[in-house]
C-alpha cells in the first residue's frame, strides 16, 4: 500500500480520482442549480464555479501566504517563537543588507531601461520596410528561459587569466584590442550591474510587443492633426504619443517591476549569487534551503511580499481609472 501511494503511478492515479470527484461534485452543483430560478439560482452557480476556484486559491496561495508569515516569527526550526529577531536580522545582517542594495539597483535600472528600449525602439522601426524582422529579433530573447539566458551571458562574460585564452566574447574582443580581460562577474559591485544588462536582454522585447501595439491603435485622425498643426517629432512624442499610450507605460513598467523584485534565475545561474550579486530571493532561498533556517527565510520572503504589494495596488488603481476614463 505504501509503494502505491508514494510511487509515481500511485501518485498519478490518486490525482485522476481527485479530479473525478471535483468534477462530479461541480457537475452535481450545476444541475442542482438548474432546478432552482432567480438569486437561489445565481447563488447556486457561484457555489458552483467559484466555490472551486476559491478552494485552490485557499489552498494554494492565502493558506501558505498566512503560514509564511508565521513561521517568519519563529526559531529556524519553526518550533519556538521568537518574535521580531528575524525580522531584525533581515535588516542589520551586513548580506542581507547587500541584497537589499542590489534588488534597488535592479528595480530601478530594469523596468526604466527595458521600457526605455522598447518605446523607441517600437517608435523607430513602426511601419518602417523590416518592421517584422526588427520586432523578432528584439522579441526572440523572450524565448529563453532566465536560466538560459543567464547560461548565454555567462561565456559573454566569462574570464579566464591574462595567460590563458579567452573564450568569453566580451574578454576575447578586449584581448584583441591589446587591453587586460575584465572580471565582469567576480569584481563588485560592477558585476551586479553586467547582470542587470541580461534582465534588460529579455525584457525589451517584452516592452516593445506591448509598446508597439498600443502606439498602432492611436487614432490616425489625431496624428494627422497634430502634423497639420507643424509639431515636430519631439513634440509628438511627448504630446500624443506618450500621453496616449500612458495606460500601456503603467502596465509594462508595473509587471517588469514585479518580475525583477522576484529576481532569482539570473544570479543563481551567472554566479551562484555569489560575490555580492545576491539579491531578496536569492538570500531567501540560502537562508530556507541551503542553511535551513525557515525562520529568516520566511521573514525574507514576507518582505518580499510586502514590497510587490503597492505595485499590484498601483497598477489596479491605473486600470480601474482607465476603465472610467473610457466609460465617460
Amino acid at each position: 500500500m505504501d509503494f502505491f501511494l508514494y510511487s509515481k503511478f500511485g501518485q498519478m492515479i490518486f490525482a485522476v480520482i481527485v479530479l473525478a470527484v471535483v468534477v462530479g461534485i461541480i457537475l452535481f452543483l450545476a444541475s442542482l442549480a438548474d432546478r432552482f430560478a432567480g438569486r437561489s439560482r445565481t447563488l447556486w452557480m457561484v457555489l458552483c464555479f467559484g466555490g472551486p476556484a476559491a478552494f485552490l486559491l485557499t489552498l494554494g496561495l492565502i493558506y501558505p501566504a498566512i503560514r509564511t508569515t508565521v513561521m517568519s516569527f519563529m526559531d529556524r526550526t519553526s518550533q519556538n517563537w521568537v518574535g521580531w529577531a528575524n525580522y531584525e536580522w533581515v535588516f542589520t545582517n551586513p548580506d542581507s543588507l547587500q541584497s537589499f542594495i542590489n534588488t534597488f539597483w535592479w528595480v530601478v535600472l530594469v523596468p526604466t531601461v527595458s521600457t526605455t528600449v522598447g518605446l523607441l525602439y517600437a517608435i523607430l522601426v513602426d511601419k518602417a520596410r523590416f518592421e517584422k524582422i526588427a520586432k523578432t529579433l528584439l522579441f526572440v530573447p523572450m524565448a529563453i528561459s532566465f536560466v538560459g539566458a543567464g547560461i548565454i551571458w555567462k561565456f559573454v562574460y566569462e574570464y579566464r587569466g591574462a595567460a590563458q585564452d579567452q573564450i568569453g566574447l566580451l574578454n576575447a574582443i578586449i584581448v584583441g584590442l591589446g587591453f587586460e580581460p575584465l572580471r565582469f562577474l567576480q569584481d563588485a559591485p560592477w558585476n551586479t550591474f553586467f547582470l542587470i544588462i541580461v534582465m534588460i536582454w529579455i525584457q525589451a522585447g517584452f516592452a516593445m510587443v506591448l509598446l508597439s501595439a498600443a502606439i498602432k491603435a492611436i487614432p490616425d485622425d489625431i496624428v494627422e492633426a497634430a502634423r497639420l498643426d507643424g509639431v515636430n517629432a519631439w513634440q509628438m512624442f511627448r504630446n500624443i504619443t506618450v500621453p496616449s499610450i500612458r495606460p500601456t507605460l503603467v502596465v509594462v513598467v508595473t509587471t517588469i517591476t514585479i518580475a525583477t523584485l522576484k529576481i532569482f534565475d539570473i544570479p543563481r545561474a551567472m554566479t551562484g549569487a555569489r560575490f555580492d550579486t545576491q539579491v531578496l530571493a536569492n538570500m531567501m532561498y540560502d537562508q530556507s534551503f541551503t542553511f535551513g533556517n525557515t525562520g529568516t527565510g520566511s521573514a525574507l520572503a514576507v518582505v518580499i511580499f510586502l514590497l510587490v504589494i503597492p505595485i499590484v495596488v498601483f497598477n489596479v488603481r491605473q486600470m480601474i481609472k482607465n476603465r472610467e476614463v473610457r466609460g465617460a
